[in-house]
């Protein structure tokens, strides 16, 4: 599988006359030699503004991580939940999120990603609208899970679409953007709740859909998926969109088209390819990284972070706005010094 990703590669380099090829054991890969190269895109005032929309969907992803820390007490007591009731409220974002990633993929490749985007919206204003102005514990966990189902398809959807959206010497810069404004919808949320009702958060955590609503009528679809459904013209027009109506993106489109096609290709051998041999190790590496994740506590931590203060003998409002403020700082440092040593984000990660 490996090889053929790496053929398909070769034989575009090819194709473009750069038939210098090295092959380097570093980036598993090929350089162009020769003094070939390929040059760097601009950000347009399309890209940034799709950037921006897609980021919308992110932040949003954060509001409903972040909304039950601040609202624990206030919502328990206004509705006279028990902790086991309320305990159910912030898992079941949980719930939605894996049924949502289940069919993330097929329904962002079936729909495309702006539709996909119209739908989360639908769902993502739905949630919150029946969290803001329940009165019974059951439209709350349906809200909430209508949140969690939300984010299942938008942790998929925003990267993805980012990465497709993006050339090759800005993907890596880019997609970072992503865990920057989940961190920033988590740390909003801290603060925000903080000083306003339970309701009012809600609320206010629609903002982001308020926003990016009107935007996506402006933004182009991804050129990937529409080579990937064969809507060539259309394909030729979102780059023009993307890279400004001057630029010269003959040979990107041809790059996709060729690309894609590989790609059904290779994926004709199915999911059951992945759990060769070859790939047990790393299977094994990422699945005990998440689960390590998932064990330490984190997911308890951030949806119950503001009782947990308060039982340290700290003012909830002091320990959330603090955490705000260090998980800004810290993910802000992340991302720069990954953008900065990492090859993806200074050369882009490939096709």
């Amino acid at each position: 599988m490996g090889q053929q990703r790496r053929e398909v590669t070769e034989s575009l380099l090819v194709r473009h006359g750069h038939g210098d090829l090295v092959h380097t054991e570093e980036n598993i890969g090929v350089v162009v030699g020769g003094g070939g190269s390929v040059a760097a895109s601009s950000v347009t005032t399309i890209l940034a503004l799709s950037t921006f929309v897609a980021a919308c969907v992110s932040f949003g992803f954060g509001c409903a991580i972040g909304y039950s820390s601040p609202t624990q007490s206030s919502i328990m007591e206004d509705l006279g939940l028990s902790m086991a009731d309320f305990s159910l409220f912030g898992s079941i974002l949980n719930i939605g999120a894996i049924l949502g990633a289940v069919i993330s993929g097929k329904i962002t490749d079936l729909l495309g990603r702006k539709l996909t985007m119209w739908i989360l919206n639908i769902f993502y204003i739905s949630g919150w609208l029946a969290i803001a102005f329940t009165k019974v514990p059951w439209l709350l966990d349906l809200g909430r899970l209508s949140l969690g189902f939300t984010n299942g398809i938008s942790g998929y959807l925003v990267p993805i679409y980012i990465a497709e959206i993006t050339p090759k010497n800005l993907r890596g810069r880019f997609t970072a953007i992503v865990p920057l404004m989940t961190c920033w919808g988590m740390s909003s949320m801290y603060v925000v709740g903080s000083f306003v009702s339970w309701r009012t958060l809600a609320l206010i955590a629609i903002i982001p859909s308020i926003l990016q609503l009107p935007l996506l009528s402006f933004i182009p679809e991804s050129p990937r998926w529409l080579a990937n459904v064969g809507r060539d013209k259309e394909l030729e027009s979102a780059l023009l969109c993307l890279r400004g109506e001057k630029a010269y993106i003959s040979d990107e489109a041809t790059d996709i088209k060729h690309y894609v096609d590989s790609l059904k290709s290779i994926s004709e051998e199915g999911i059951l390819d992945v759990f060769q041999k070859k790939y047990v190790r790393p299977l094994l590496i990422v699945a005990g990284m998440v689960a390590l994740l998932s064990l330490g506590g984190v997911n308890a931590f951030t949806y119950y972070s503001g009782v947990i203060f308060v039982s340290a003998g700290i003012s909830s409002m002091i320990g959330l706005i603090a955490l705000a403020a260090a998980q800004r700082n810290i993910l802000y440092i992340f991302s720069l010094l990954l953008c900065k040593f990492h090859p993806s984000s200074n050369n882009g990660a490939g096709d």
